[in-house]
C-alpha cells in the first residue's frame, strides 16, 4: 500500500517547510531560520501529539494555495485564519481535523494575521540540512529540493507519522495575533540605547508605529517619526532574533528569522521571543506600539509560555 500524500494542485505566494530554526552555525554566517510565529508552529504540533520541533508548513498570505489528498490524514492548523476551506466548507484554525482521501484543502486570503501553520503526524518530510529542515531563501538551503524555494505546483508533501493522537487547545489559549487596534510589541533595551536623544527615546514608545510594505522573513520596517541616535556606524557584530535596527533614516528595522547574522546599525534594544511571533503575523499597515520591558520580565513571559506545553 502506498503511503499517503497531499499534492500541491497550486502553488501560493509563500509556503514553506519550517521547523524551530538551524542553530550553531552562526559563525559559519546562516542564519537561524525557522517558524516566525513559533508559537502558533508549536501549538500545530502540540494538537497532533507530535514533538514540537516537528518540520511544519508555513502558510504567508494563502493566495489559494490548494492541496489535494490521495488518503487519510489528521492535520492540525493554528495561527492566522486565512479562510481556509476542506472542500469547500469554512475550516476553523486552532484545531486538528481529518482530510480524507480526494479531498481538497485551499488557503485564500488573510482574515486575521498572515501566517498558518499545518502540522503532520510525526512532521513532514524533508532533507534535513545543517541540522534542519527550514527553509531559507537567502540562502537557498532547506525546504523540499534543498533550495531554499517555497512550494511549488506539482510537489508532494509526506510525513514521518502514520497516525496522530489529536488534543484540544486548553482554555484559555491566545496565539499571538494582532489587535484590532495597536498590537504591542515587549522590548528589551541595549546597551546602544544610551546613544539615542532623550527625544528619540520618548518617541521610540509614545507612538504608533505602522508596519510597512517592506516586510519580508529577513525584517520588517516600522516607519514613524524619525528616531536619531548620536551613533554613526560601529562596528559589525551580532545580530539577535528581534533586533531593533536604526539605519540613517532614523525608521526602525525589526531583524527576524532569516536576518544576516551580522550587522552595523546602532541598535534600540530586541522585541522579545514573544513580541516577534505577534509582529510575524502583523500585515503591512498595522499599527504596532513598542512598550520597553526588563529582562527579567522578559525571561519570566519567555518560561511562562514554555510551561504551557509541559
Amino acid at each position: 500500500m502506498s503511503r499517503p500524500t497531499l499534492t500541491v494542485k497550486q502553488a501560493g505566494p509563500l509556503a514553506l517547510i519550517q521547523d524551530a530554526g538551524r542553530f550553531g552555525v552562526g559563525h559559519l554566517g546562516v542564519t537561524q531560520g525557522g517558524a516566525a510565529d513559533w508559537i502558533s508552529f508549536r501549538w500545530a504540533n502540540w494538537l497532533l501529539g507530535n514533538p514540537l520541533d516537528s518540520a511544519a508548513l508555513e502558510i504567508v498570505m494563502g493566495g489559494n494555495l490548494t492541496l489535494v489528498a490521495n488518503g487519510d490524514v489528521r492535520l492540525a492548523l493554528t495561527g492566522a485564519d486565512l479562510a481556509a476551506t476542506l472542500d469547500g466548507q469554512p475550516l476553523a484554525p486552532n484545531d486538528s481535523f481529518m482530510m480524507q482521501a480526494g479531498q481538497t484543502l485551499v488557503f485564500r486570503q488573510p482574515k486575521k494575521g498572515l501566517r498558518a501553520y499545518l502540522a503532520f503526524p510525526g512532521g513532514l518530510d524533508a532533507p534535513t540540512v545543517l541540522g534542519s529542515q527550514a527553509c531559507t531563501a537567502r540562502e537557498h538551503i532547506g525546504g523540499l529540493h534543498e533550495d531554499g524555494k517555497p512550494l511549488k505546483t506539482g510537489d508532494q508533501l509526506t510525513w514521518k507519522g502514520s497516525s496522530a493522537t489529536p488534543r484540544q487547545l486548553p482554555q484559555g489559549t491566545q496565539l499571538p495575533l494582532p489587535d484590532s487596534e495597536e498590537t504591542v510589541l515587549d522590548m528589551v533595551l541595549g546597551s546602544q540605547a544610551a546613544h539615542f536623544a532623550g527625544r528619540s527615546l520618548f518617541d521610540a514608545f509614545n507612538q504608533p508605529w505602522t508596519v510597512d510594505q517592506r516586510a519580508d522573513r529577513m525584517g520588517i520596517r516600522l516607519t514613524g517619526k524619525a528616531l536619531n541616535s548620536r551613533l554613526g556606524g560601529i562596528v559589525s557584530e551580532g545580530i539577535p532574533l528581534g533586533a531593533v535596527q536604526i539605519p540613517p533614516d532614523g525608521q526602525p528595522i525589526i531583524l527576524m528569522n532569516d536576518r544576516q547574522t551580522i550587522g552595523g546599525y546602532p541598535r534600540l534594544g530586541a522585541l522579545t521571543p514573544m513580541a516577534c511571533a505577534r509582529l510575524a503575523q502583523c500585515l503591512p499597515g498595522t499599527k504596532v506600539r513598542l512598550q520597553p520591558i526588563s529582562a527579567t520580565q522578559a525571561q519570566a513571559a519567555y518560561r511562562a509560555q514554555l510551561l504551557k506545553w509541559q
